[in-house]
């Protein structure tokens, strides 16, 4: 495991920028190099056309990296963009994993998250790490428990 580098897109909240370093730290303590490629406080957009955002900025960013982490945190699953970011990561079929900020609750979790999702750990780096990799593929609630299977809606053709 160690020396290893990722490329990864952080979808988040500009409030959250912090939880991107949080992300690369935590990670390389365990010699885990991240390459991000999301947009933030230090790599701003100054671009006010959003499907130029989508298709000229995040679009680009999202198909370079090879898994998305989405950071859970009370803002997250208000913001249309990060579900956007899922729901093309998707499309893409990149590896979408949701990490839990200390302090979220189930209640932020992004509908396309709830969706897509391939796992959704604690802020723990062997569980991360573990998710990257594909070895953690279930879910984990904010308290860290296991959590339990969810019924999704069924839609008649």
């Amino acid at each position: 495991m160690s020396g290893e580098i990722r490329n990864v897109f952080i979808s988040h909240v500009h409030e959250d920028d912090a939880a991107l370093k949080g992300v690369r730290d935590l990670l390389g303590t365990r010699g885990y190099t991240i390459r991000d490629a999301s947009i933030h406080s230090g790599n701003p957009n100054d671009a006010k056309n959003p499907d130029y955002i989508k298709t000229g900025i995040l679009a680009p960013q999202i198909n370079w990296a090879g898994t998305m982490i989405v950071v859970i945190s009370p803002s997250t699953h208000k913001s249309d963009w990060v579900n956007w970011e899922i729901e093309y990561a998707e499309k893409k079929g990149k590896r979408i994993i949701g990490v839990w900020l200390p302090g979220a609750q189930e209640a932020d979790i992004p509908d396309a998250l709830k969706l897509y999702a391939d796992a959704v750990v604690g802020w723990q780096a062997d569980r991360i790490i573990g998710a990257i990799e594909g070895e953690i593929n279930n879910w984990s609630n904010s308290d860290g428990s296991e959590r339990s299977e969810q019924e999704l809606p069924r839609y008649s053709c």
